[in-house]
């Protein structure tokens, strides 16, 4: 199997390949023990961050920029986005670029669409405001980040679109972790729904990533890495989410 033929013999996009692969030699994808904020310890990490020079900023943002492109052909119901928001800090590049790409891919549909993205603290002076770019108002708003655990910076995301006057009409994360949201009590057994599928349940936005943990054991299982796949497999088997 190679990586071109993961999930059990489907065909695999050359921009998800190309993704998987950047996120392996850039060490934007690691394996080992990582300590989350939810207390859990995690046989992998992935940081987005860590895309910062142009080849990988090229291969992060074509995968968003395809991801969004199935998202949208496979939610008709979903409106084309007037605005690309990216949460600061770490969805701010990705706003930016995954727009370049998505103008050079289809300049007649994606050439009007904006970005924006907010401040952490509001200016005072010049323009002032809690915004870069765009503005939200009226506007239909599909927001992109990294990852999602607890889904606070979601709920978060959503009430500044709201506050601007702007609709969220969905998500799209690079990692879908497919784990169950946190609790007091985290090995109790109960199933819980994950953080995107409890945005998706509260507020009835869809979501989508450009990857899962599905396809990073697959991943695993193309390099011949059993120690890491089974720990991830027993991560999934542990926190696996309801949804």
């Amino acid at each position: 199997m190679t990586l071109d033929s993961m999930n059990s013999g489907d065909y695999v996009p050359a921009f998800k390949t190309e993704f998987l692969k950047s996120c392996l030699s850039a060490n934007v994808l690691t394996f080992g023990t990582y300590t989350l904020k939810s207390g859990r310890q995690s046989p992998y990490f992935f940081n987005a961050g860590s895309f910062y020079d142009g080849n990988l900023l090229s291969a992060i943002a074509t995968a968003y920029a395809h991801t969004i492109i199935h998202f949208l052909d496979t939610n008709p119901g979903v409106p084309k986005p007037d605005v690309i928001f990216g949460p600061a800090y770490k969805g701010i590049p990705l706003a930016c670029c995954t727009l370049l790409v998505l103008q050079n891919v289809d300049p007649t549909k994606w050439g009007a669409v904006k970005y924006s993205f907010n401040r952490k603290e509001k200016k005072d002076h010049g323009e002032g405001g809690g915004l870069v770019g765009a503005g939200l108002r009226d506007a239909n708003v599909l927001v992109i980040d990294d990852v999602v655990t607890a889904g606070t910076a979601m709920r978060e995301t959503i009430e500044i679109v709201k506050r601007e006057g702007g609709k969220v009409v969905g998500f799209v994360v690079a990692v879908d972790r497919m784990e169950k949201m946190p609790s007091a009590t985290d090995d109790d057994g109960v199933p819980r729904p994950s953080a995107m599928g409890q945005i998706r349940n509260e507020y009835g936005l869809p979501t989508a990533s450009i990857v899962t943990l599905d396809d990073l054991i697959e991943l695993l299982r193309e390099k011949g890495d059993e120690a890491d796949m089974e720990r991830l497999k027993d991560y999934r088997s542990r926190y696996l989410a309801s949804d």
